[in-house]
């Protein structure tokens, strides 16, 4: 097995994760609530090792030769991006109080947590974009133990970051969940999902217009 390919699948696939989307914003809030938030890393890096391993052994040159499915694909994203976007901003201008009713009301057992995070991954249409179709198609341009190696790399690289910022947010929790605090980081999530969205239709209207 190849160390360069391995350490070429964590940098690649820890620059894919990393950056904030609808699992991160999940993870993280599962984590500032300390609610069966170690289930939630372990799930979200359960369901990225299997679509990360369909994209680089076959998957994404199946979906990126296909157009029609890319293409609604990445309406499907824009749609939630758009819509997740919109609960994190109305999460942000709650009153302060609502806020505190809010977190009691949206207390969950574990089996809502995995659905939950089955949810913000299997129906986030930009995670295929990221797993499935750039990441497969790098990775299906190694061959034989080079590949597997690149796909351990970004495996790992998942694993390692769900579970340092479920950690992190948990042991930063008190912090984090101060109504001021919780509020930026609910506008920082919206603005990102907003811009993700924008920067899809702007490749799709790019690619229509062409």
């Amino acid at each position: 097995m190849s160390i360069w390919a391995l350490l070429q699948g964590f940098g690649l696939g820890a620059s894919m994760i990393i950056p904030i989307g609808a699992q991160n914003a999940f993870v993280l809030n599962q984590g500032i609530k300390r609610n069966h938030h170690l289930t939630t890393a372990t799930v979200c890096s359960i369901l990225d090792t299997l679509f990360i391993s369909l994209g680089i052994f076959g998957g994404g040159a199946l979906l990126s030769s296909n157009e029609t499915l890319l293409t609604s694909v990445t309406i499907g994203g824009i749609l939630f991006l758009t819509f997740y976007g919109c609960l994190s901003l109305s999460s942000a201008l709650r009153k302060p109080s609502e806020q505190e009713k809010n977190k009691q009301v949206l207390a969950r057992g574990r089996r809502a947590v995995i659905l939950g995070a089955l949810a913000v991954t299997v129906l986030n249409p930009h995670m295929y974009l990221d797993t499935v179709v750039i990441l497969g198609s790098i990775g299906g341009q190694f061959e034989g133990n080079d590949r597997v190696a690149f796909a351990v790399g970004t495996i790992l690289a998942s694993f390692v970051w769900f579970y340092t910022l479920s950690m992190g947010a948990a042991k930063l929790g008190p912090t984090l969940s101060k109504p001021k605090v919780k509020r930026g980081i609910d506008l920082a999530v919206a603005a990102m999902m907003f811009f993700i969205a924008i920067h899809l239709a702007q490749g799709l209207w790019s690619q229509y217009a062409a």
